[in-house]
């Protein structure tokens, strides 16, 4: 029976990772075949995103920054399409830039897909507006504080930023209602909380990766209005969305629907963990007990 005992914890010791590699695979694709949906709630720190957008009378100026690029699309696109629905939903008007090269690109995702895609009575250059990207860093978000048309001297397309009309009551970032990014580093929205928020009294929110949440939580709530981290804060917001307007669950569900496979999947790598350490320590007990005897 000891002898048992002994062989199943070598085994399990010794577990082929290639086994492991396997199970986490079955553990992404079977839930995303059987399309398994978990319930998502917003929790307070995501719910002030929201309820900081619903209380914008229709038309304030929202200025929407894609700080990020595509290897962290799968957590940053869906809180950047979220957050863009959302102002749209409420009427707002809605200013899209980056201060990363890769995010102009995001943007235009967000427009295809949400403004274009569900929106399509919004006009460019009167309800939103595609700024691009201008290289600074940090240093962007100084310099458009005060004359965001002096870096800013055209929209995306290169025609002239003052013929939009979007543009005739905005000089600096402190023309803006509420400044939302989504971020996956530096520059990010812990820059335009420092540059931006802080120095201008400006309310700032946004989401950021899973690894990277954990530096922003100290700015919440006193300099940062609210923040999503990684798909579960995107979920959060999505799902915020859906109760509030039932007509977008179709097109609002994009993180939600990726709760299912990541839960399983966070479940399977925890089993391990615990059953490697548990498996660990049984065995040096076991070592220690025969050194002993």
């Amino acid at each position: 029976m000891g002898k048992s005992k002994t062989g199943f914890l070598d085994r399990l010791m010794r577990i082929d990772r290639r086994v492991i590699f396997i199970l986490i695979a079955l553990a992404v694709a079977i839930p995303m075949a059987l399309n398994l949906v978990f319930v998502v709630r917003p929790s307070p720190i995501v719910e002030a995103i929201f309820d900081k957008v619903e209380s914008l009378p229709p038309g304030s100026k929202v200025l929407i920054s894609f700080d990020y690029g595509p290897s962290t699309v799968p957590e940053n696109q869906p809180m950047a399409d979220a957050m863009t629905r959302h102002c749209l939903i409420k009427g707002h008007k809605v200013y899209l830039m980056a201060v990363w090269a890769t995010g102009e690109a995001q943007a235009n995702v967000t427009i295809d897909r949400v403004i274009r895609g569900e929106f399509p009575d919004r006009e460019n250059g009167v309800d939103w507006i595609h700024l691009g990207y201008k290289a600074g860093n940090q240093g962007l978000i100084n310099a458009i504080f005060n004359d965001i048309k002096g870096m800013f001297t055209t929209d995306v397309t290169g025609r002239d930023i003052n013929t939009f009309p979007i543009m005739a009551s905005v000089n600096g970032l402190r023309d803006f209602d509420l400044i939302l990014s989504a971020a996956s580093g530096k520059p990010g929205l812990k820059e335009w909380v420092q540059f931006a928020g802080d120095r201008g009294n400006i309310p700032v929110a946004g989401g950021v990766t899973a690894v990277e949440a954990p530096l922003l939580y100290p700015y919440y709530p006193r300099q940062l209005l609210g923040l999503m981290g990684g798909l579960q804060g995107a979920a959060e917001y999505e799902a915020a969305i859906v109760r509030a307007y039932p007509k977008y669950r179709e097109t609002s569900m994009v993180a939600v629907r990726s709760m299912g496979p990541q839960t399983i999947a966070h479940l399977v790598i925890i089993f391990f963990v615990v059953v490697g350490n548990v498996a660990f320590f049984i065995q040096r007990s076991r070592e220690k007990k025969a050194r002993v005897g």
